[in-house]
């Protein structure tokens, strides 16, 4: 008899979304769909977005390697990035070849759809907009950032965040993935820039509120300039709510482990420092609290381990179930 599989939807970005997912996809209990922000004006990102018109292709492009099933070499070429090419400098293998799909079919999802079955993904990946997308943020000096490769050049700390168009538009896959889902995962990724975004999309955050599946924030590891300097774990929580417009969440995974000093002396110097977990703030948001190992350290950084958040969530599904009451027999 097949066994009937966990549906988990992952919202975010970034690094953090890239880490997690590499993780998740080898659980055989799990059936995945990643939804990717599209805000992202930067790069190679953003010189193609500008000159073809479309959605990001970075992000995207990541998440289609964390969750391929091809060799190792097929991977490392779809992720190339030139450097020796006046012309081709900065661009990656990868975003040439989302750009030029979307190109000769006129749409981004679809592109994505069938770049998916060429690297064999495990899951899917969706767009969290099909058309492209302009990040804001009012800033507590009263001061506005355009563009989201601005902001971690700002030194007010941001009041807000907003978007351009206000009412873009979804997929109806995306809304039916997270109706559908027995778990939402949201994080880890930069918050304004990463998570954000995401559930600034209206049929998403209507979605995401009305869904009965878990919703579980992965909490960052680290402030990060720019952005969240300062932040505790609840002042994550809180932003995330007010831009959502109500309390969302049902829990909270935290990283139990404490970061050697190398680590955050080298965070230091970027004006970053271990985010506080603020436990009894975090309880009067009515949050439930795990805390689990999770984050891994190499090269003087510090990452979520992707084996242990799988670990983690399949021992959480163990216990808890499904609130959709979908049950595996042998999780």
């Amino acid at each position: 008899m097949k066994k009937r599989k966990f549906r988990v939807v992952v919202i975010g970005g970034g690094t953090g979304l890239s880490t997690v997912l590499r993780g998740l996809k080898e659980s055989e209990y799990f059936d995945l769909t990643a939804i990717v922000t599209v805000a992202d004006d930067g790069g190679s990102s953003g010189l193609l977005r500008k000159d073809y018109d479309i959605p990001p292709p970075g992000d995207v492009r990541n998440v289609i390697a964390a969750l391929s099933e091809v060799e190792p070499l097929v991977e490392k070429m779809f992720q190339y990035r030139f450097s020796q090419s006046e012309t081709l400098a900065g661009h990656s293998l990868g975003n040439l070849m989302l750009t030029a799909l979307t190109d000769i079919t006129g749409d981004f999802s679809y592109a994505i759809a069938e770049m998916s079955k060429v690297f064999n993904v495990r899951g899917k990946v969706l767009p969290a907009s099909n058309e492209k997308v302009t990040l804001y943020a009012e800033l507590e000096d009263n001061s506005f950032v355009v563009g989201e490769s601005n902001f971690p050049f700002v030194d007010s700390k941001i009041r807000h965040v907003y978007m351009e168009p206000q009412h873009a538009q979804t997929l109806p896959e995306t809304v039916r993935a997270i109706s559908r889902a027995d778990v939402i995962l949201v994080g880890p990724g930069s918050l304004y820039t990463s998570i954000i975004p995401n559930l600034l999309v209206p049929e998403i955050r209507d979605a995401v509120v009305k869904a009965s599946g878990h919703k579980i924030y992965i909490s960052n590891l680290m402030t990060q300039k720019g952005e969240t300097v300062g932040m505790t774990a609840s002042d994550h929580v809180e932003a995330l709510y007010k831009h959502v417009g109500e309390p969302f969440l049902d829990r909270i995974l935290l990283n139990d482990v404490e970061l050697p000093p190398v680590i955050r002396a080298v965070y230091k110097e970027e004006s970053a420092e271990p985010i506080k977990f603020d436990i009894e703030k975090l309880r009067a948001l009515d949050l439930a609290i795990d805390q689990s190992h999770v984050a891994t350290f190499k090269n003087g950084t510090v990452r979520h381990k992707g084996y242990n958040v799988r670990c983690w969530l399949e021992d959480f599904l163990r216990i808890h179930g499904s609130k959709r009451k979908r049950v595996l027999k042998t999780l």
